[in-house]
């Protein structure tokens, strides 16, 4: 689940950028919050394709 909530978090933060005005402090702090969101996002897709291939290679 925690994949999940990463991306609607990314979301929302997209959605402040594009629509609010907000201070520079604030949008580097949003950017480098989604910038580690993403890297996590990542390591789960990651993590899971190993798992599928894992997988996949137990049933050949």
């Amino acid at each position: 689940m925690q994949f999940e909530k990463s991306i609607e978090k990314l979301n929302s933060i997209i959605e402040k950028l594009e629509s609010e005005e907000i201070s520079l402090e604030e949008t580097l702090e949003l950017y480098k919050e989604g910038s580690k969101l993403i890297s996590s996002c990542k390591k789960d897709i990651e993590n899971a394709k190993q798992t599928i291939s894992e997988f996949n290679a137990e049933d050949e």
